[in-house]
């Protein structure tokens, strides 16, 4: 019977694509959440996890960009913003 010899050669690793950075452009967005998570849905409360909240009176400052604004707009109704620097 003939044996198969197992290669050990490793092919070279692809090179991955740089991910696109958020332009800084030093704007600001205050949120504070002035309603509770509980009994939202699970994307809501995730929302609120990726954005720095998760009890009420807790404030965060974000940089102001599309995905940030997208993700205050899906929860605006348990935070509110307060200041747009």
């Amino acid at each position: 019977m003939a044996e198969k010899k197992a290669t050990t050669a490793k092919k070279p690793a692809a090179k991955k694509a740089a991910a696109p950075k958020a332009a800084k452009s030093g704007k600001t967005v205050t949120v504070k959440q002035v309603r509770s998570g509980a009994g939202r849905l699970p994307q809501q409360i995730a929302t609120l996890k990726g954005l720095g909240l998760n009890k009420i009176n807790r404030t965060r400052t974000l940089e102001d960009t599309p995905a940030v604004r997208g993700m205050i707009a899906k929860v605006a109704h348990l935070v509110e913003v307060v200041d747009a620097a």
